[in-house]
């Protein structure tokens, strides 16, 4: 079959010039498949695990459909609508527009919790062209009559089942009663559980269904090994495999919050550089935090789940599940922030015994076995004490309970 090019699948020559600015030259299959689709004016469903090029599925064809329908948004209102889960993502999104669309001159904004509403409030006092918006945000502003949706002709929910973990599907309807009626609907998911096949069916019309892999499926050119090792054993051996120079640009992932200071505090006193990303973080902080990632000025992220699919950084070397995640889908999340861009990547996780039923559910998903290293590191990686191991038990058992709902 002949490999298809951006030029291909009728985009026009503004966006083809910020592609090429970008070295991006052939589309990924969600991409090549749902473009000419959107372009066409269907209501799209896609399906697709993380790190397929989702994003620039939906915003080419969008950013194309908005300058062939040129016009000066009102004021406060929206001519497309982007709904993201969480803040990362939605920052994201809304760069990748920037990106796309420099040629175009339109108005961007994106509102978000976590920080100070007004400067949110100022930029829509004129109207944009394109919205990303996180659920709860949103619904705040239109209350407040501060954004007005009665103008929005294409609507994008992205990430639908996180929006369902994450407790915003009812949001989500609400913003979605409040639409006209006549215009253009995408949702994309990387699965598609019940909740989230309902929610299509009330917002999409005759859509077509753009089902690109299979939702357990891995990433293939992902490395993926275990440790089995004892809890109180771990931040030792993270420490005693960070060591090692290949480990370039690293997300160790926890399941808490908590767990996330923890971890982050640890490595600091072992000498190493890391940030943490998590849902108690101001918005400030994370975005801080996310940009000397993205840079190279910190090597380490130490994350919680809702990270998981709001980065989007080149090169990230290695994914250290630290703990294993008590949702098995969220292992695909995490593990697809690296071996992105058709690069390889490395995942390793640490098994403690009382995770090895997490363990069997995720190999139940992705349909294999994770390849066993054992309680030993690979050469040159030797296990470190933990130096701070002297404080009472208590304080390394709290903030077991999942605490990343609704940190969006």
């Amino acid at each position: 079959m002949t490999e298809s090019s951006f030029s291909t699948l009728g985009l026009a020559e503004p966006l083809l010039r910020a592609l090429a600015s970008e070295n991006y030259t052939v589309p990924t299959p969600i991409q090549a498949r749902t473009v000419p689709l959107i372009l066409a004016g269907k209501d799209v469903l896609g399906i697709a695990q993380t790190g397929t090029g989702k994003t620039a599925a939906f915003a080419l064809p969008l950013l194309q459909k908005l300058a062939e329908n040129r016009k000066q948004p009102a004021p406060q209102s929206v001519r497309a609508l982007i709904l993201a889960p969480t803040r990362e993502l939605a920052i994201q999104i809304h760069q990748s527009l920037k990106t796309y669309g420099k040629h175009y001159g339109f108005k961007f904004a994106v509102v978000l919790g976590g920080v100070s509403q007004h400067s949110q409030a100022a930029a829509m006092r004129g109207g944009v062209d394109v919205l990303v918006a996180t659920p709860g945000r949103l619904l705040d502003l239109c209350q407040q009559k501060l954004i007005r949706l009665d103008a929005v002709s294409v609507l994008v929910v992205d990430e639908a089942d996180r929006m369902l973990d994450m407790g915003f599907i009812r949001d989500v309807r609400r913003i979605v009663g409040a639409l006209p009626r006549a215009r253009q609907s995408l949702l994309f998911s990387a699965t598609m559980p019940e909740d989230v096949a309902r929610l299509a069916h009330e917002i999409l019309k005759e859509p077509v269904r753009v089902d690109i892999s299979p939702p357990t499926r891995t990433a293939d050119r992902i490395e993926q090994k275990v440790y089995h090792v004892a809890a109180q054993e771990k931040r030792g051996l993270l420490a005693g495999l960070l060591r090692d120079p290949a480990m370039r640009r690293v997300i160790v992932f926890t399941r808490t919050k908590h767990g996330a200071n923890k971890v982050q505090e640890h490595l600091e006193r072992n000498g190493f550089v890391a940030e943490a990303i998590h849902g108690n973080k101001s918005q400030n902080a994370r975005v801080r935090a996310m940009e000397k990632f993205r840079s190279g000025d910190v090597r380490i992220l130490v994350a919680t789940d809702i990270a998981a699919r709001g980065i989007d950084v080149d090169g990230i070397s290695h994914v250290v599940n630290f703990e294993l995640p008590n949702e098995p889908e969220s292992y695909i999340h995490r593990i697809g922030r690296t071996a992105r861009a058709g690069a390889e990547g490395i995942a390793i996780s640490f098994c403690a015994p009382e995770e090895r039923a997490f363990l069997r559910d995720i190999e139940k998903l992705v349909k294999r076995q994770l390849a066993v290293i054992g309680a030993e590191p690979p050469p040159g990686a030797k296990v470190e004490p933990i130096r701070d191991y002297a404080r009472p038990k208590r304080n390394f058992h709290r903030g077991r309970r999942n605490g990343n709902r609704r940190a969006a």
